[in-house]
């Protein structure tokens, strides 16, 4: 965008009556927290008036829209040391691309400073740890504004039964391209005897729709029923992955193996596959001491099902489970849709409908359980916590091997005492001190020990002492 076009954007947002959700004029600057304040209140309400980008102009008078000037040059303003975009940027989260434009005046009418914002497409921005939305032309809370919180949430979300994907397909190339036989097996079905009851069926689950040229696929319907990935232009990266490393990094691949169909199609020969290649025999703690695998297989399903359902098919990246001597760790591209930590009692989809027919396809726990059946099945091998990390754009989950309670360290205990308190507290349950001491391996003799990890948690402020002046103590997770 050159001189003047900044010009013509100026002039078309002046001619509005008045400032909208997404855009707010300025005569002038304030302070830094109200900029950041802004930009996340801006963000927020682009998404909601569905507006690719919102903005904050600088140099304007909020009430005649005259072009006034101002004395405020954002590319050259420092916080410090440090230059007020990046402050900003640092304290956003998740971090947008929001660009600050001031090298040009407004003819003779003095200096204009614009601050362009996309609308955010993770989840709500925060800034300093606070959501904002504008109302009106007011900026506010978002938490004091639940309703638009939620309606920003689900404008997240994407409904796949209503992307196409492949169009003007006659009935018989539909079915070379999606393995109908599949959906009926899995939903204990008899396949119909003719065309038309596939397709009325297809039809019915928005995994094909018909229009004036023929029958489309949707992209839940390539996603689950794909027979190739490769028949599909925009699913080429969207398939499983699925490495094996000789040791615990990634220098020497053992194996791998890319699951090219639709996840319906391939989930169990996939996991089967997995579980195939992880160790056996090894020693496991005092609940399980026989022939197993290193890894619970309820925890690896759950996880892997996980993956694809909570994955951002916008994000490029595959889907991956990557295997090493002591780990599996599962990532999806795409960052979550609620924090990490409340990944165990909250459930939020970005991809609903693929949610939903996986669940009743059978591939998947019902809605929100999975995480607690990984958890438990975890807890019950006695193994290190699950980690949960936000690494660039992809979300991982690591299951480790088994380690004796003195080889696990101070915040892996904190992490398994807050995960088993949050497991406790959604199965109708509290955490106790003998409760962590059957979870973690300690003996009844050592139960100073258990208290030790208590302390820790409570210090770091991850969970709670429900009743203190009760004299058998019951905790509970920071947020119950």
């Amino acid at each position: 965008m050159i001189y003047r076009d900044f010009i013509k954007l100026v002039d078309a947002l002046r001619q509005r009556p008045q400032e909208t959700e997404w855009l707010e004029f300025k005569e002038n600057y304030h302070s830094k927290e109200e900029i950041g304040e802004r930009i996340s209140a801006i963000s927020n309400s682009s998404c909601l008036c569905n507006m690719p980008f919102g903005y904050l102009i600088f140099g304007i008078h909020n009430d005649t829209h005259e072009v006034v000037g101002t004395d405020f040059y954002g590319k050259r303003m420092m916080v410090g040391n440090e230059e007020l975009e990046s402050w900003i940027s640092t304290r956003l989260s998740p971090r947008i691309d929001f660009e600050i434009i001031d090298d040009f005046d407004y003819e003779d009418k003095g200096h204009v400073c614009i601050i362009k914002i996309p609308a955010t497409t993770d989840r709500p921005i925060s800034f300093l740890h606070e959501g904002y939305v504008r109302v009106n032309s007011t900026t506010r809370k978002l938490k004091d504004f639940p309703q638009k919180e939620a309606k920003i949430w689900k404008g997240l979300t994407t409904d796949l039964s209503k992307m196409i994907i492949k169009k003007g397909l006659s009935p018989q190339e539909l079915l070379l391209c999606l393995s109908v036989e599949t959906y009926f097996d899995m939903m204990h079905l008899p396949l119909p005897q003719d065309h038309k009851g596939i397709l009325d069926r297809f039809l019915s689950e928005h995994l094909i729709v018909e229009d004036e040229i023929g029958y489309s696929i949707t992209e839940l319907g390539a996603l689950l029923f794909a027979k190739d990935f490769n028949l599909f232009d925009s699913l080429n990266r969207k398939a499983v992955r699925v490495i094996v490393y000789k040791g615990k990094g990634k220098l020497e691949t053992v194996r791998e193996r890319i699951f090219n169909k639709g996840y319906a199609i391939c989930f169990e020969e996939m996991l089967e596959w997995i579980n195939s290649q992880l160790p056996a025999n090894e020693e496991i703690g005092q609940a399980l001491r026989r022939d197993v695998r290193m890894f619970p297989s309820l925890a690896i399903r759950e996880l892997t099902a996980n993956c694809i359902i909570h994955q951002d098919l916008n994000e490029r990246g595959f889907p991956m489970i990557e295997i090493y001597t002591d780990r599996i760790e599962i990532s999806n591209p795409g960052v979550p849709l609620i924090s990490i930590e409340r990944f165990i009692d909250e459930y939020q989809s970005r991809n609903e409908s693929l949610a939903d027919l996986m669940r009743r396809l059978g591939i998947c726990e019902e809605k929100g359980s999975g995480m607690d059946k990984a958890v438990s099945s975890i807890e019950l091998y006695q193994l290190p916590p699950l980690r949960l990390q936000i690494q660039e754009n992809r979300t991982v989950i690591t299951l480790f091997s088994y380690r004796k309670f003195a080889d696990i360290d101070k915040s892996e205990r904190v992490t398994a005492c807050y995960q088993h308190a949050c497991l406790k507290y959604v199965s109708n349950d509290k955490m106790s001190n003998q409760s962590l001491r059957q979870r973690l391996g300690i003996d009844d003799k050592n139960y100073p020990m258990a208290s030790r990890v208590i302390k820790d948690t409570l210090e770091a402020r991850l969970i709670k002492d429900e009743n203190p002046d009760v004299g058998t103590r019951r905790y509970v997770p920071y947020w119950a």
